[in-house]
């Protein structure tokens, strides 16, 4: 993986005329280094139709300075992104690519700007000599090498701060330069600014306004859709990353996708969103092989946290830890391997065309207030009917299953009333969080299921090794209480979520 860095920086509009005050005035800096001119030489590269630059994501090749090489950025939030370095090459290397891949997918990357900058290094220094901050005045020019044929120059001051300092200094440094007539930059990032300066004379579109009038269901349901579909995309890079949540949080935009398409059926065609379904359907059980055991790593080694040193008998730890990486790391693999697969960008795209073409049914131009409350409440029936099922049963394992089919259940008119929340306000939203009560319920039960197999499953490995069984038994126990007790509470709950509450809230 690249070498990363996180970066915090600021940028100021300037002139060629403009000095620097004098910041060793500025609290905690004691003096000002100045470390010479740099000229940086920088290619910039895009799609043709710009999608990194949608996404606010720079990827650049720059040579000059104290950091040649390739930069990738991702935003993380006003003023800070994280920042992915390779060393220089004539190609884009494989790590960036992959980064990149579930925005750039099957198409080119080409060279948009290319950006050359006289670069002025002055140093922010504490009493002991340490960085700071570097503030640097840069005198850009761009040139416009795709999708344009312009040229631009300006002066601007960049302020980045260095590693684990307080970003109070930021501020600090700021209140100087206003002092000083020197203003925030109206532009995020010098890429965004040589773009705009050499675009090309584009006619106003016309459509741009939108429709006249109240939005309609059709578009509320759009824009949830189009909401997920951007998460999946953007969540890409942390999964490759192995960032923490990551894949659950991917997950989560995939179902909630697939559960909106089911749902909202009366607003858009069947035939052609079940297709795109049924490839999120695969993505996220793809995805679930990695998140199912991320969650029942956590819970086996909660549990055996919970226990006191005197019931923990044999390696039980040491043989939690290997068949946990054992299994971590296969999945991880075949994660990655799916998000670098044809059959993932094939869906991306279809998304995409989805999304460009949406087939909206007659419903789709109703009002919100008619169309989305008739949808949640028939995922709510759904429901209702799983878990009167589970109910009837007796315990065991016909109603493990029938309280896992409840719980997707629940899972499902939870997304539903969450997509029509935009449109519905207040009623959609205690809906979704009654159905969350439930499912978090009916997911820790399923949750005491897997790890029971998986506790059965480590003593008797333990057993064939010579090893006690007694912990991994004990632990079983302790599920299986766990499980009785949430069976229990299910009648009150759904009690609590009942029908005419539901009514009661869509009707306002």
């Amino acid at each position: 993986m690249a070498d990363s860095k996180r970066e915090i920086e600021r940028k100021y509009e300037a002139t060629a005329e403009t000095r620097l005050p004098d910041l060793s005035r500025v609290a905690g800096v004691s003096a000002v280094a100045h470390r010479g001119v740099s000229e940086l030489d920088a290619v910039y590269y895009d799609t043709e139709d710009l999608r990194l630059m949608a996404g606010s994501l720079t990827l650049r090749r720059r040579t000059g300075g104290s950091d040649a090489g390739w930069h990738l950025k991702f935003p993380v939030a006003s003023g800070i992104r994280d920042e992915f370095r390779e060393p220089l090459s004539d190609t884009l290397p494989r790590s960036l690519a992959g980064l990149l891949r579930s925005r750039v997918r099957m198409s080119e990357l080409v060279p948009v700007v290319r950006l050359r900058t006289a670069r002025d290094v002055h140093h922010l220094l504490d009493a002991e000599g340490v960085l700071l901050a570097e503030v640097s005045i840069d005198t850009a020019r761009a040139e416009r090498l795709t999708g344009g044929s312009g040229t631009a120059a300006w002066t601007e001051i960049e302020v980045e701060l260095a590693d684990d300092v307080d970003p109070a200094l930021l501020d600090a440094v700021e209140r100087r330069l206003r002092k000083a007539g020197v203003h925030p930059s109206a532009s995020p990032s010098k890429l965004a600014r040589a773009l705009a300066e050499t675009a090309p004379e584009r006619k106003r579109d016309k459509g741009a306004r939108g429709k006249a009038g109240q939005p309609t269901a059709g578009d509320h349901v759009l824009a949830y859709i189009r909401h997920q579909s951007e998460a999946i995309v953007d969540l890409d890079p942390a999964v490759r990353r192995d960032l923490p949540d990551s894949v659950h949080q991917m997950r989560v935009a995939t179902r909630r996708l697939r559960s909106a398409l089911r749902t909202y059926r009366k607003v858009l065609d069947r035939s052609v969103t079940d297709p795109v379904g049924d490839e999120l359907k695969w993505l996220a059980a793809e995805l679930g092989i990695d998140r199912d055991q991320e969650v029942l790593d956590a819970r086996l080694s909660s549990g055996l946290a919970e226990l006191p040193r005197t019931l923990i008998l044999g390696p039980v730890r040491s043989r939690l830890r290997i068949w946990s990486v054992a299994r971590r790391g296969g999945s991880r693999r075949r994660t990655v391997a799916v998000l670098d697969g044809k059959r993932y960008l094939a869906l991306l795209e279809s998304l995409d065309a989805l999304l460009a073409a949406p087939p909206l049914l007659p419903a789709a131009s109703h009002a919100p207030e008619q169309a989305l409350p008739r949808a949640v409440l028939k995922e709510y029936e759904r429901l209702a009917t799983r878990v009167g099922h589970a109910l009837e049963l007796q315990p065991g394992h016909d109603r493990d299953l029938a309280m896992h089919d409840a719980r997707k259940a629940a899972k499902r008119a939870r997304y539903a009333a969450e997509a029509a929340r935009p449109a519905l306000g207040k009623p959609a939203e205690r809906i979704a969080e009654r159905m969350k009560a439930v499912q978090t319920l009916l997911g820790d039960h399923q949750d005491s299921v897997v790890a029971r197999d998986a506790l059965r499953t480590l003593a008797v490995q333990a057993h064939a090794a010579g090893e006690p069984a007694f912990t991994w038994g004990l632990l079983y126990g302790r599920e299986e209480a766990a499980a009785a007790a949430q069976e229990r509470e299910l009648p009150q709950l759904w009690e609590r979520a009942s029908q005419p509450r539901v009514r009661a809230a869509l009707e306002g």
